[in-house]
């Protein structure tokens, strides 16, 4: 497996800084937003720089009860071909539910979910990562999320989970210890044991993140400073293991360069204290390199488990862990009845959280809409979100959005609804409204009667 050293998640609000930046041996790009054939500048500058670029998928739901999509697997598969990269990352999550496998509508959660630690769940996910594994031109590596939420009746710790996914697949894991403090805080695990249960030489790299406590609830928001326990966790796996790579992740809120810089700084100084510790205990003397340090053997599959080799899972196990993720994803986005043993206070918090982040992307997505909507934007689109899940991606989303506005709100303003009706019509169809011959034509004779 590659030694990856430092990094940090590119995203385009931050290229620019991301380019300057003093000690970026390699950076992560989300694969859903690149095409293959139209790379940003930056990442091909970057690239053309021997900085290594790795796609980091958000939407194949490992976890899910489905097999994985093959359209899914193979954009991911192009991804990381195009970029020359040494591997791919996913998430161990469900994303959506329902569908054929449950003979119910298939709802989108557009957000990480945590999949039961069950033998049924991990069966599924074993038999997912080893089709996505057959399907990708280099090595997965899937990542622990955080969550809000935990499911009754769990048979295994996260440590567990992780060691018997890892054991059984071959499978890399990326090691997310925002993550890890996320679920101390808000489930009341300890990333000591988790860390302590882990198959650490199966490492690929690991995440670093800010968030935020409010309530006595951890949120991952990846838009806040990285807190001290996240740091201590970091120094912690790294007195254990040298990590191959670590990575500061931010997606909103970005701050200054110097901010960033800074934050990459005491991420290194907290694995560097963490391989000091390691080095007082062994004796030995670990030299850091500039393209990361310490071994990475991989882990080794169980005989008889390996990929491609285990019996398929049962379509009726698939079925069971479809209809509870279903059931779950319902009462968070559909508000349908929460599932016997969840916390329903959790649940509520969870969704509107979910809620929230509909509303944050759909505003990044179609940044017209509140534009045309001004303050009313996200109290219209939470209302919206109420009674309307998401059944595709959030471009669908922030179409279905402007055509509930306009079949509900009849009483606003004639100049927002003729903008958001001009909007909606643009984007509707197949083709731009303004690319087609017919509007073309009308806007020109317009244009000559207007000259007269």
């Amino acid at each position: 497996m590659a030694r990856l050293g430092t990094g940090i998640g590119w995203r385009p609000e931050i290229a620019d800084v991301v380019e300057r930046m003093p000690g970026i041996d390699w950076v992560e790009a989300v694969s859903e937003n690149l095409c293959p054939g139209h790379l940003p500048d930056s990442l091909l500058r970057l690239r053309e720089r021997g900085v290594t670029v790795v796609p980091h998928g958000v939407s194949l739901g490992l976890g899910g009860g489905d097999r994985p999509d093959a359209g899914r697997l193979t954009a991911l598969a192009e991804r990381a071909e195009i970029l020359g990269s040494p591997l791919v990352t996913e998430h161990i999550a469900f994303v959506r539910a329902g569908g054929a496998l449950t003979a119910s509508p298939q709802l989108e959660a557009g957000h990480l979910l945590p999949v039961p630690r069950t033998r049924d769940a991990l069966d599924v996910l074993c038999e997912n990562v080893r089709i996505a594994q057959d399907a990708l031109p280099v090595p997965l590596a899937v990542e622990n999320i955080a969550a809000l939420i935990s499911w009754p009746d769990e048979e295994l710790t996260e440590g567990q989970f992780l060691y018997e996914l890892a054991d059984r697949t071959g499978v890399r894991l990326l090691i997310d210890v925002a993550n890890l403090h996320t679920n101390h805080v808000n489930r009341g695990e300890d990333p000591a044991e988790a860390l302590g249960e882990l198959p650490l030489e199966a490492i690929a790299y690991v995440h670093v993140a800010g968030g935020f406590e409010r309530d006595g609830v951890w949120h991952d928001s990846h838009a806040h400073p990285v807190a001290q326990p996240v740091l201590d966790i970091l120094t912690d796996l790294a007195s254990r293991v040298a990590p191959p790579g670590v990575l500061l992740e931010r997606d909103e809120n970005f701050p200054e360069g110097d901010e960033l810089r800074s934050e990459v700084a005491a991420i290194g100084a907290a694995v560097a204290k963490g391989r000091a510790t390691r080095a007082a205990a062994t004796g030995v003397t670990v030299t850091p390199r500039a393209s990361g340090a310490g071994s990475h053997a991989a882990p080794h599959a169980a005989p008889g488990v390996g990929p491609g080799v285990a019996p398929g899972v049962d379509d009726a196990v698939r079925q069971r862990l479809g209809l509870a993720q279903a059931a779950l994803l319902s009462a968070l986005v559909a508000g349908t009845p929460v599932p016997e043993g969840f916390d329903r206070v959790r649940l509520g918090v969870q969704a509107r959280a979910l809620a929230g982040k509909r509303a944050d992307v759909v505003g990044k997505v179609a940044p017209e809409l509140p534009a045309i909507l001004g303050a009313g934007y996200r109290p219209a689109f939470l209302g919206y979100a109420q009674g309307c899940p998401m059944t595709g991606g959030y471009r669908r989303d922030a179409l279905d959005f402007a055509a509930h506005v306009l079949r509900t709100a009849e009483d606003q303003d004639p100049a927002v609804r003729r903008a958001l009706r001009e909007w909606w019509l643009e984007r509707s169809g197949p083709v731009p409204r303004s690319a087609r011959p017919g509007v073309r034509l009308a806007r020109a004779t317009r244009r000559v009667l207007l000259r007269r």
